[in-house]
């Protein structure tokens, strides 16, 4: 076994396919077709068919052997199958199957935004409505502005007026002092 993780072709001697053995593949493929065609090749035929393939060819190399032999798990390993989904190929949809009614499936992306909208959505209206906490916390910070402005709008109508009165004193205590009437 060659050194690293990957095995290098230099030094192995070349494998020609040759001529009779693309013929015999070709009608292999042929037959198995027509069979298909016709719909009478089973499971088992196709089983048993690749058992007498893989005796033909388990023969020819010995090189090829020890390439299987890596290949296949040792131990418990051999035991388990595993399957990996990632691997598996994308199962081809008939067009029978595929219906025009059927609304598009969103994505996971796509509905967690739609979701995100309507909430939000749902939030403001009820914070227009005042019925969250943030909005009553808004309304009540707005009613004490509003009192502290109107406590404001009062002093300062009351001091006007004080200024008022004080500056109408002082012009009859100088017109008094002047000895005019009014």
């Amino acid at each position: 076994m060659p050194r690293g993780k990957y095995t290098n072709h230099k030094g192995r001697s070349r494998r020609f396919t040759s001529a009779e053995e693309l013929e015999e593949q070709r009608k292999k493929d042929e037959y198995r077709q027509k069979k298909r065609e016709r719909g009478m090749e089973s499971s088992e035929e196709e089983e048993e068919e690749k058992e007498k393939a893989s005796d033909e060819e388990g023969g020819s190399d010995s090189e090829e052997s020890d390439g299987e032999d890596a290949n296949k798990n040792k131990g418990v390993a051999s035991l388990i199958e595993i399957q990996n989904p990632n691997r598996a190929p994308p199962k081809a949809k008939k067009a029978t199957a595929i219906s025009e009614d059927a609304k598009p499936e969103l994505s996971r992306r796509e509905r967690e935004e739609i979701e995100k909208q309507r909430a939000s959505a749902h939030y403001h209206m009820l914070h227009a409505q005042g019925k969250t906490a943030q909005a009553r916390a808004d309304l009540a910070r707005l009613a004490i502005i509003k009192q502290q402005r109107e406590d404001a709008a009062k002093r300062r109508e009351a001091e006007k007026a004080e200024r008022e009165a004080a500056k109408k004193d002082k012009t009859a205590l100088t017109q008094k002092a002047l000895g005019k009437k009014t």
